[in-house]
This record gives structure tokens, C-alpha cells and sequence, in this order.
């Protein structure tokens, strides 16, 4: 079976998705479905909003299976 790393980039962050975690609220594709797509592989799409809202929304994730980490200064 094929395994995914599940890290995610722009030129701003570094996500990474850790499904076992990850409890299926939804409240990322519910707060900001071009970004976090649930039929479409790979289901985050960075290049979907600026980085300032995905990082508000990854901050709303009740699990924690969604982290950032920031690759420089984002204004």
C-alpha cells in the first residue's frame, strides 16, 4: 500500500495533515472549501486563498490534524 506524505506548500507555509488524528468535523472544507477539498485529490489546494486565511482556518481545526508552519515572515 502506497503512503502519502500529506505536507502541503506555498511560498509562506508548510502544512501537514495527520489523518489519524483528524476527527472529520469538516470545519476546514465548511470555512474554506477552495482550499481544503474533500472529493478531490490532493485535497488541499494552497493556491485556493491567501495564506493568512488558511492559516485562520487551520487554527479552527478541533483535532489538530491540520498544523502550519510558517516558511518566512507572513505580513
Amino acid at each position: 500500500m502506497e503512503s502519502y506524505k500529506n505536507e502541503y506548500s506555498n511560498n509562506d507555509i508548510l502544512v501537514t495533515y495527520e489523518p489519524c488524528v483528524c476527527i472529520h468535523a469538516e470545519k476546514c472544507a465548511k470555512g474554506l472549501s477552495d482550499v481544503f477539498r474533500t472529493s478531490v485529490i490532493p485535497w488541499i489546494n494552497l493556491e485556493g486563498s491567501e495564506t493568512e486565511r488558511i492559516i485562520n482556518q487551520i487554527k479552527r481545526c478541533p483535532s489538530g490534524a491540520l498544523q502550519f508552519h510558517l516558511k518566512k515572515e507572513v505580513a
